[in-house]
């Protein structure tokens, strides 16, 4: 969601600020962030059967960010469904999925744990319908070039760049906490994470989390400027599916929903069980990574884990939302109800028993 770059903020947040820089085009509609109505869209009930049969016809909008799912069922011969894909969506940031989701461009996404409890807080209705557990730190934070700072205590007095409605930004969040850091000691600067990289490169900020995925790429190029990395334990725990509840009350995109969820989970663990070809296919041939680089990113990755019982999720779910809270980023509810229950399991049941958690 490119944009111009905000201004470093005091420790004094100016919450209003964040609502206009975060929600794009849902504030331009006049989706106000500040809702604490209940999220509109249709009554789904847990306890109601799930449709299985997919009429012929049916069609879903799919993300897939940088081709990544499109990729893995190629490459693990996944690619038959009982829906047709209209379209494949090169989309990943929770903020542009909330969007496309409301302009119903988009049908179902993967993201982290936060995207669907900023919707929530947006007043747009959405249901996660698939996990996979991480359990190892994918993020790590980088410095801008010719930092000094070593570990997070050195966040303390920094310009943090702060994504609210990403992973990136609960990353963040839980970092300061386990160091003990108030917000008050620390200059959040309100972006989304495809501006993380120029924010670093300019100096508007001293700090921003990034992908273990991406971080080679800026490292490469700014390292011998005095760029470098910071590793933390702490772990974002969620790589979910979700999807708006209007799509989920139609009977027939609800089936397919439910369809995808396996081929989902399988292409996962192909890419895993097969690093070499998983490196070369799209590291090397569709990021540009060296080889040496994308076998470093591979043996950073989390095994896929599908949990028969949602239940932990839940409970990280809502420590999650609970953190928000307390720094008044959203209003504090309970998260049960972002997750449609009907497909718990779905995802782990078509995996070897050694990727359900």
């Amino acid at each position: 969601m490119p944009g111009p770059h905000s201004a470093a903020l005091g420790p004094a947040l100016d919450r209003r600020m964040f609502t206009r820089s975060l929600l794009g085009t849902a504030a331009a509609l006049g989706l106000g962030a500040c809702s604490t109505a209940t999220a509109a869209g249709p009554a789904l009930s847990s306890s109601a059967a799930l449709p299985t049969a997919v009429p012929a016809g049916t069609k879903l909008s799919i993300a897939s960010y940088l081709g990544i799912q499109q990729l893995q069922f190629k490459l693990g011969g996944l690619e038959k469904f009982p829906f047709t894909v209209s379209n494949w969506v090169n989309i990943g940031a929770g903020p542009d999925v909330i969007n496309a989701f409301r302009a119903k461009s988009l049908d179902v996404a993967n993201n982290a744990g936060i995207p669907p409890i900023q919707a929530h807080y947006q007043g747009y209705d959405a249901k996660i319908v698939a996990i996979n557990i991480t359990r190892k730190p994918n993020y790590l934070f980088a410095t801008k070039p010719g930092s000094d700072i070593k570990d997070v205590q050195g966040f303390k007095g920094k310009k943090l760049a702060f994504s609210q409605g990403q992973a990136q930004g609960v990353v963040l969040l839980r970092a300061l906490k386990q160091a003990g850091i108030a917000y008050s000691d620390v200059k959040l600067v309100p972006l989304t994470s495809n501006q993380f990289f120029t924010a670093l490169q300019s100096g508007q900020v001293d700090i921003a989390p990034l992908a273990n995925s991406q971080a080679p790429a800026y490292l490469k190029q700014y390292e011998a400027k005095g760029a470098h990395a910071i590793t933390t334990d702490v772990v974002d725990l969620l790589n979910l599916l979700w999807a708006p509840a209007s799509v989920l009350a139609d009977s027939a995109k609800a089936a397919a929903v439910a369809a995808y969820i396996p081929a989902w989970a399988k292409g996962q663990v192909w890419a895993y069980e097969n690093p070499d070809a998983w490196n070369e296919e799209f590291y090397v041939k569709t990021q540009n990574l060296t080889l040496a680089q994308a076998k470093g990113i591979t043996a950073l990755a989390n095994k896929p884990l599908f949990p028969p019982s949602w239940d932990e999720a839940i409970t990280w779910e809502q420590e999650t939302a609970d953190l928000l809270a307390e720094g008044g980023f959203v209003k504090s509810f309970k998260v049960a109800s972002l997750f449609d229950r009907r497909f718990e399991g779905i995802a782990a049941k078509a995996v070897p028993a050694g990727y359900r958690s």
